[in-house]
């Protein structure tokens, strides 16, 4: 099984956003988890979902903060890895080089130079991913027993609201409680008659459970951008139903998340 890189960028030039994109969906070992041209927006990204790289722009005139930002904030957010970040930047200045450095930046492209592409800096990081991924599994078996459990919860947590957000599942639907703390607890240990555990938590019946959670993929599947479904959510749907099962749809993000962390 091909182990992926998995990949944010902070960019704020649509075009070069969507020519790394485009490059990405070529690529079998390459996954795309979000891109932003905000840096606020960076940081809770790599939080949530801990890539193995950041492609950074130093300069986001069209967006909100910068590439700084991100570098000067990211060692105070208590991960427990850290991502390999390249630069991209049309700053040719010695001096922003190296503050980059010193504040962490792993490699820097300009973008002024001859080969500079698309295609170069995912092939860059295609070449780096076997350094990246040894660095991390060693990091992972050192930090694996060390990490606050309150934290790694609430971090899956966000992660989870994330991908529910994503595909219009809102927080006032009554599913939407159930279904992130089913989620959870399957990443956690596969549980069976989830609905009954949580049905005991909530003091309600184990059928208006899995009805609430029924209705708010329902809902998803009827009011959602059929674009917006097609890229968050993957897995085969049986076409005489149309929508995912309760437990189809629980299980397959509850292994999404946990091989985006564990992989």
């Amino acid at each position: 099984m091909v182990q992926k890189l998995s990949i944010i960028i902070v960019e704020d030039d649509p075009l070069a956003v969507s020519e790394f994109s485009d490059y990405i969906e070529e690529a079998d070992d390459i996954v795309l988890l979000g891109s932003t041209n905000n840096s606020a927006q960076a940081i809770e990204y790599i939080k949530d979902y801990l890539p193995d790289a950041i492609i950074l722009d130093l300069e986001l005139h069209n967006g909100s903060g910068s590439g700084f930002n991100v570098l000067q904030n990211i060692d105070h957010q208590s991960l427990s890895l850290r991502p390999y970040i390249l630069i991209t930047t049309n700053n040719s200045s010695k001096i922003t080089f190296d503050s980059a450095r010193q504040l962490g930046a792993d490699f820097i492209m300009s973008k002024h130079q001859n080969d500079y592409s698309a295609k170069n800096v995912i092939e860059f990081l295609r070449i780096m991913a076997p350094v990246i991924h040894s660095q991390k599994l060693i990091l992972n078996e050192a930090s694996t027993a060390t990490e606050n459990p309150e934290f790694r919860n609430k971090r899956m947590m966000r992660r989870i609201c994330t991908e529910l957000n994503n595909i219009g599942i809102s927080q006032k639907v009554v599913g939407y409680k159930y279904l992130l703390d089913a989620i959870l607890l399957v990443i956690k240990q596969p549980a069976h008659n989830l609905s009954n555990t949580i049905g005991i938590k909530y003091k309600k019946s184990e059928s208006s459970v899995e009805r609430a959670i029924q209705n708010a993929i329902d809902k998803a599947w009827k009011t959602t951008d059929i674009d917006d479904l097609l890229k968050y959510y993957t897995a085969r749907i049986n076409p005489e139903k149309g929508v995912p099962t309760n437990t189809e749809f629980i299980f397959y993000y509850a292994n999404k998340i946990k091989n985006e962390y564990e992989h």
